[in-house]
């Protein structure tokens, strides 16, 4: 995450790209090609939502969606596009999920409940598409530059929010405010990957594991304690 301290103009995740009009040969889609290719991606999502372990590689996705290998590659050059295309149309909702959450300011006397509100709904949102954000993750982890960058384009929107509501000069990417929101970004992502990390409980057993409330209610208190003392600061001058 520390890549994403450097907040930029927003990219395209969690916005709706221009539909798919050719496939890699450069030919038009028609209807059976969209049909293909949104069947490449049903069967992918089917795979993913199996148990924990269960390998999605392009041949099984052929498979699944009886196509030939040759076929899918009309549609997709290798994982990472495909599963970038998996990722759109789950991050076009993260506006309504929770990043317009944090779009009014929180007032003082609401802080605490409002960080509540949005860490609960960034965790709600994990929750829904877990193996799909896990995959991203590992993905980004193992040097996919793609993945990176869609991760951190993921996370951008939400650090700006947050250095908006702490006060915070959006101009200056040293700002000490900036800082501060890539570290609360990098929390509230771990909490919820660990949090739906179903291998986890399996390894480390302990009240902290069977209830993810307390947790939940640490990270909003963090970033609570976070804006409250940013904005102290910039009314200091």
């Amino acid at each position: 995450m520390e890549a994403a301290q450097r907040i930029v103009a927003p990219g395209p995740v969690g916005a709706r790209a221009k539909a798919v009009s050719h496939n890699l040969a450069g030919q038009r889609l028609g209807r059976k090609g969209r049909d293909t290719r949104d069947r490449i991606i049903a069967a992918a999502h089917e795979i993913l939502s199996e148990q924990p372990g269960t390998a999605l590689t392009l041949s099984e996705v052929a498979r699944r969606a009886s196509l030939r290998m040759g076929s899918l590659y009309l549609y997709f050059a290798d994982m990472t596009e495909l599963v970038l295309a998996m990722l759109e149309p789950v991050m076009a909702t993260a506006e309504d999920a929770y990043v317009g959450l944090a779009r009014d300011r929180w007032s003082d006397n609401e802080l605490g409940a409002r960080t509540y509100d949005f860490v609960c709904a960034y965790h709600g949102f994990w929750v829904q598409h877990s193996n799909l954000l896990h995959l991203r993750n590992s993905m980004s982890d193992r040097n996919d530059d793609r993945m990176m960058i869609h991760r951190i384009r993921a996370a951008q929107p939400v650090m700006r929010l947050m250095v908006e509501q702490m006060d915070g000069d959006l101009s200056n990417p040293e700002a000490p405010a900036v800082s501060m929101a890539t570290a609360l970004m990098t929390g509230l992502e771990r909490v919820a990957t660990v949090t739906t990390d179903a291998n986890i409980p399996a390894v480390v057993r302990g009240p902290v594991w069977e209830r993810r409330e307390p947790l939940l209610r640490a990270e909003a208190r963090l970033l609570e304690l976070g804006i409250r003392d940013y904005r102290l600061l910039a009314t200091k001058g």
